[in-house]
């Protein structure tokens, strides 16, 4: 796959996972949001808990999962990190990271509190 078709298909699997946690009653916050780790894909909230999305698609949920990588965990945790510094409970902020996995059908497989897994 180009770059150029990568990056697009990366910005539709994200859009398509954020609507996903909207139609679930979640705020979106933010998406790709740049850290100190790096980009975190996406940053929802819903009942008082943040939660930093890490968006993977693949041919299917198996071969997504494979894709994320012990040192992309810990950019996001960095990034999570970096974030929650910003907000106004700070450390004290209820947090997660979930990873969203995406098939070549579209279907979504969320992993929930993948740093706690």
């Amino acid at each position: 796959m180009s770059g150029k078709v990568s990056y697009l298909a990366g910005l539709s699997a994200e859009d398509q996972v954020a609507r996903d946690y909207a139609r679930s009653g979640h705020v979106i916050l933010s998406r790709r949001w740049r850290g100190a780790g790096g980009e975190i894909d996406l940053v929802v909230e819903r009942d008082g808990v943040v939660i930093f999305i890490e968006v993977k698609k693949s041919r299917d949920h198996a071969r997504a999962a494979e894709r994320l990588s012990q040192r992309q965990l810990r950019r996001i945790f960095l990034s999570a990190e970096d974030y929650i510094g910003s907000l106004p409970d700070g450390a004290n902020t209820n947090a997660r990271v979930d990873v969203a996995l995406l098939d070549a059908q579209g279907r979504i497989c969320i992993l929930d509190n993948v740093m706690c897994a």
